[in-house]
């Protein structure tokens, strides 16, 4: 496996960590502290947070039989770049009654967020029509 995916697996270990530790978190500590609009925005954070890991380490599963594939190389990037945006931007509008920080400085953050997984899912598609044999240039 190359570094790419070896750095790509080990970041979606790490956002499955950080999903694990803020769904617990909310479950546990935040649930009587947040209102339920903002549990359920964290909740919403964490679900998609885990589709895209999964995604992610699915891309790293195929790169093993489409090794020069851009198009998995790409779903797996913008799967990773969703989570921090879409997710990230979740976590701190759902908690921005106990931080401080206001949602208005990362609530852009959520639809980007969203492109980047739509986009993903694109590249994704387009390897599926084209079989794996994508034009390499």
């Amino acid at each position: 496996m190359s570094t790419f995916y070896s750095k790509l697996i080990a970041i979606a270990a790490t956002f499955g960590m950080i999903g694990v530790s803020f769904g617990a978190f909310g479950a546990h500590f935040l649930k009587t502290r947040l209102e339920v609009n903002s549990l359920e925005a964290l909740k919403t954070g964490v679900l998609y947070l885990f589709i895209h890991v999964l995604a992610t380490l699915g891309m790293a599963v195929l790169s093993l039989s489409h090794p020069a594939s851009r198009l998995i190389r790409s779903a797996g990037v913008f799967f990773l770049v969703g989570v921090f945006l879409f997710s990230g931007s979740l976590f701190v509008i759902s908690t921005s009654s106990l931080t401080g920080i206001p949602a208005s400085y990362v609530g852009f953050l959520t639809p980007l967020g969203g492109v980047s997984f739509i986009c993903g899912w694109v590249a994704l598609l387009l390897f599926t029509i084209l079989g794996g044999r994508e034009q390499v240039s």
